[in-house]
Formats: structure tokens, C-alpha cells, sequence
């Protein structure tokens, strides 16, 4: 179990490595300069500098050293988790994270959580209901919410609840009312494929021999359902749950604009709009971050559901 862990921790530091050298390679390769953006929001011009202050300002930011010196600087600044300063805002890049991180993790986590109740509780309904109507419409209903973008469930919902009826903000970050639309936003799409492998996956363990073996016992199809075939069908659904929490916190970016929300979505926003490089590269470290953690805990809950996992890996 310990090689096991071991093993998927190694993984996610990989991972998160690759994802800081894609990114600044990206950011680097960008035709602007950050310095004459950061001078064009103060409508100055380069022209208006003499060289020497320029130097001073790259020096300033770490722009005038070489490109492997400033990969390598940028890589030990993450390590002790110093994200240097916004070019844009001229203030440290943690200063702009923290205030925006608690709305979108807020977010994020109302999202999930809908995500896993709607979705669980679809599946199990279509493969338990009897009454073929009901069946038919359960079991085509996640097809329906898997067709439609984020953002077009976002403004039809402010449409809807907000502007027609009334019922709840449709925009701002102030209070629990103006998380209900984005988190449905997001999780009607992510919960409708969540019921989509869990329901395949329950079709599936219904049919093995151990559910007839089980029925024959005198156990209620309740029993059968929940505590034998749903923890058998759980790990292919565990699978594509820890890739949708994950992409849940990238969506974040897209709702958290259609709402108009003060969190990492926004800032991205601003950051690109700016090529603010340092907030941009924050951002979607915290965001790769964010997926692996949780693609770790899957990975790490695997076991506990199906020993055999462990020993598969020990095999190899």
C-alpha cells in the first residue's frame, strides 16, 4: 500500500512540473512584452523611457536575465510557493489569489457535491425503477444535459430564475443565494455523464452470477442495489468522477465570467487580458493543482473499494 502511495505521489509532482513547464514556455513565447503592457496601462509609452529605466523595470521583474535562469528562478519561487508579483497590479500574485480562491473553491465544492448527489442518485433510480415510463425517461435524461455548454445553461437559467421570476441573483459573489445558479450551471453537465457510467456500470453488476447468488438469499433488490452492485459499478463512475471534479475548477473560469464573479475564474480573465504572465501562471497552477489533488484522493480511495488494486500494482 505504502509503494502504492508512493507511487501516485511521484505521479502528481510529475504532473504538476509539466504543467509549469508548458506554461512558462507558452507565456515566453508570446510576441508581446509584459513590461510595455504593464506601461501601456499607465498610458506611457516605451519611447517615453530612456533605457535605463526599461533595464530597471525587466531587472524589476526578472525579465532581463536569460530564459533558463528565469525558468529556473520562477521553478524554486514554486517550490516555496512564492508566485512573485502581478506586472499588471504591481503587488504580490498571492495578494490576488487568496481573496478569489475562497469564492471559487466555494464554488467548486457546491458544484461537486450536486454533481455527485444528482448523478448517484439518477443511476440508481434508472436501474431500480420498475415502471417502464419512468425508466425510459431517466435513463435518457443525462443524454439531455450532457448536449448543452455551460454557458448556455448559465444564461438560461438567469433568464429563467433571475430575470422572469425573480427567485435569485443572477449576478455577484456576495452571499450563499448567488452560488445556487453557477454551481447548477455546472454540475447539470458533469452529473449527467456521472450517470451515464454509473448507470452502464450498474447494468453491468446486476447481471454478474454473485447478484443472482445474492437475490436467492432472500435479499430485497434495495440491498442487492445499493451494498453489492453499486460498490462493484463504482469504480469506473470513481474514475470519471475525479476527471469531472478536476475540470469542475477549470469551468470555473467560463461561469464565474457568465456570472460575473470575483474568483480565479475572473482573475484569469483579467490576467490574460493583461498577459499579466505571473497571475496567469498562478492561476493555472492552482488549477493543475486542484485536479491532481483530487485525481490523487480518487486514486487513493480506489483500494479501500477494490483491494485488488494494490496488488495489481505490486504485480507489476
Amino acid at each position: 500500500m505504502l509503494r502504492y502511495i508512493l507511487g501516485r505521489l511521484a505521479q502528481a509532482v510529475g504532473v504538476l512540473w509539466a504543467v509549469f513547464t508548458v506554461t512558462f514556455v507558452v507565456l515566453y513565447l508570446l510576441p508581446s512584452n509584459p513590461v510595455a503592457l504593464l506601461l501601456a496601462a499607465g498610458d506611457v509609452q516605451v519611447e517615453d523611457l530612456s533605457p535605463e529605466q526599461l533595464a530597471a523595470l525587466e531587472a524589476k521583474y526578472g525579465l532581463d536575465e536569460p530564459v533558463y535562469v528565469q525558468y529556473f528562478d520562477q521553478l524554486w519561487q514554486l517550490v516555496r510557493l512564492d508566485f512573485g508579483n502581478s506586472i499588471s497590479k504591481n503587488v504580490p500574485v498571492s495578494q490576488l489569489l487568496v481573496p478569489r480562491l475562497g469564492s471559487t473553491l466555494a464554488l467548486g465544492m457546491t458544484a461537486i457535491l450536486l454533481t455527485v448527489v444528482v448523478g448517484v442518485a439518477v443511476a440508481y433510480l434508472a436501474a431500480y425503477v420498475q415502471w417502464r415510463p419512468a425508466r425510459v425517461l431517466l435513463r435518457r435524461l443525462p443524454a439531455v444535459g450532457v448536449s448543452f455548454p455551460p454557458f448556455f445553461i448559465g444564461l438560461l437559467l438567469i433568464q429563467v430564475f433571475a430575470f422572469s421570476l425573480g427567485w435569485l441573483p443572477a449576478t455577484g459573489s456576495d452571499g450563499w443565494q448567488t452560488l445556487i445558479l453557477p454551481a447548477i450551471t455546472m454540475a447539470i453537465p458533469t452529473s449527467a455523464m456521472l450517470a451515464q457510467v454509473l448507470t452502464r456500470s450498474l447494468d453491468d453488476s446486476l447481471a454478474e452470477p454473485y447478484i443472482t447468488t445474492a437475490r436467492a438469499k432472500g435479499l430485497s433488490r434495495h440491498v442487492v442495489q445499493a451494498r453489492h452492485a453499486l460498490r462493484n459499478a463504482a469504480l469506473p463512475a470513481l474514475t470519471l468522477l475525479g476527471m469531472l471534479l478536476g475540470a469542475t475548477v477549470a469551468e470555473a473560469v467560463v461561469v464565474e465570467t457568465v456570472f460575473t464573479r470575483d474568483g480565479l475564474g475572473r482573475l484569469a480573465q483579467e490576467a490574460v487580458l493583461a498577459q499579466d504572465v505571473h497571475v496567469v501562471q498562478a492561476v493555472v497552477l492552482v488549477v493543475a493543482a486542484a485536479f491532481v489533488a483530487i485525481n490523487l484522493v480518487v486514486d487513493l480511495i480506489y483500494p479501500l473499494i477494490d483491494p485488488r488494486v494494490t496488488h495489481a500494482h505490486r504485480t507489476h
